[in-house]
């Protein structure tokens, strides 16, 4: 974390304990980088499963919360999968012993059958020129082949001691998996002007953001009073109750094309209205939806999230005609420039795949995102804690069957 950290007085043992939504949302605003998986409304996002704030207190204070998501065992249901997305927010410098240790006990006193977690911690960092020149190499075939710039040491300190104590790693090795991805890729933003994030773009990023603004692509935040500034694209503006219906239905309808195209499997329309609805709730400033639009045509739409000084570009969709007005790329600087004017510290570009390999389908992905001129970024990962070994192994079966 980046901002004010979670603190225990050293050598206490905080206890766990239910939080209610408001309690759990103060400690989040009160903790800049926060993972928006972590967030009371979250839970309200995601219906399928059954969810919890709990909150560790040292003494009466407060001093680390987590979102917990519990999904039940197929013709098991007294017994849970207990899921932490990018979470807990609590200090992982010290001894997280003293922040598990009591989250388990908690956990499987209330009938989860395992954890899974994935602390908000780095372990290595590449630059884009890195990532550039591993993919110009066929000798790389993956990120972890190219020494990293920046090596992390609480990151690697996280990684040994969730091992020692007998947790599972779960990040798969082509990067996507069930889970959330251990690799990111992120565009530091602190200390920086809107001329320093273009210099560090690659020219083809600068020149298909000045073709869009050239061809007259206009950019809006749906809901809200943005108009267009610089490059055709959009200002931060005042924001509103959120997208019209007319609106999220317009960014669904090219998201599902963008879905066949890419071959990916859409959510439907209801998750991304529900998603607005709790996320704009919680906090008008959480969530917006961006529209490019070509005479009239909608050619690129993008969700934004934003908790403190971390914003996510969350979702993309694209036309598959009129791709040489680069409305994808007008949607991304007009993110990353409202990111900048609010004060955020990282713009995420959340997963990629740790490939390079040139003919891998994966490697266009990271080869877009390093355009941008950011990091790739690789975090601890997710873990298992199996706490009924023989309910965990029934439930690992029943996964691996479908994946199959």
């Amino acid at each position: 974390m980046s901002h004010s950290e979670p603190r225990r007085r050293t050598g206490v043992r905080p206890t766990v304990r239910p939080i209610g939504a408001a309690e759990h949302l103060a400690f989040v605003r009160a903790h800049g980088s926060v993972s928006f998986l972590q967030t009371p409304a979250w839970g309200r996002v995601k219906t399928e499963w059954r969810s919890e704030s709990l909150g560790w207190y040292d003494g009466r204070r407060l001093v680390g919360a987590g979102l917990v998501l519990h999904r039940p065992v197929p013709r098991m249901a007294r017994y849970t999968l207990a899921y932490l997305p990018e979470g807990p927010a609590v200090d992982w410098t010290g001894d997280i012993d003293a922040w598990l240790d009591p989250l388990a006990a908690y956990l499987k006193a209330h009938g989860a059958f395992a954890i899974r977690l994935g602390p908000p911690v780095r372990t290595a960092r590449w630059s884009a020129a890195q990532v550039k020149d591993g993919i110009a190499d066929p000798g790389c075939l993956r990120l972890t082949d190219v020494p990293p710039a920046e090596t992390h040491p609480v990151g690697a300190g996280v990684v040994r001691r969730l091992r020692d104590a007998g947790w599972l790693p779960q990040s798969p090795q082509d990067g996507f998996g069930v889970g959330h991805p251990q690799f990111k890729y992120e565009i530091p933003l602190a200390g920086r002007t809107e001329d320093d994030l273009l210099k560090g773009m690659s020219q083809q990023w600068r020149r298909n953001i000045r073709k869009s603004a050239k061809e007259g692509v206009r950019v809006t935040v749906a809901g809200s009073s943005a108009g267009t500034s610089g490059e055709g694209t959009a200002g931060a503006g005042t924001v509103g109750p959120g997208p019209s219906g007319a609106d999220l239905k317009a960014f669904h309808d090219l998201y599902v094309h963008t879905a066949e195209r890419d071959r990916f499997r859409p959510r439907p329309l209801r998750y991304f209205a529900t998603m607005f609805a709790a996320m704009n709730a919680e906090d008008p400033e959480r969530i917006r939806l961006y529209l490019a639009r070509h005479r009239g045509d909608l050619v690129a739409a993008a969700i934004l999230v934003r908790v403190g000084a971390h914003a996510w570009y969350a979702y993309g969709a694209s036309s598959t005609g009129k791709r040489e007005v680069r409305g994808s790329n007008a949607c991304q600087w007009a993110m990353i420039r409202d990111a900048l004017e609010a004060g955020c510290d990282t713009y995420d570009l959340r997963g990629i795949t740790p490939t390079l390999d040139a003919d891998d389908p994966h490697v266009g992905l990271i080869q877009f995102k390093v355009g941008t001129g950011g990091d790739a970024v690789r975090y601890v990962g997710e873990w298992d804690l199996p706490l009924r070994p023989l309910v965990y192994r029934a439930f690992d079966l029943y996964m691996r069957s479908r994946a199959r």
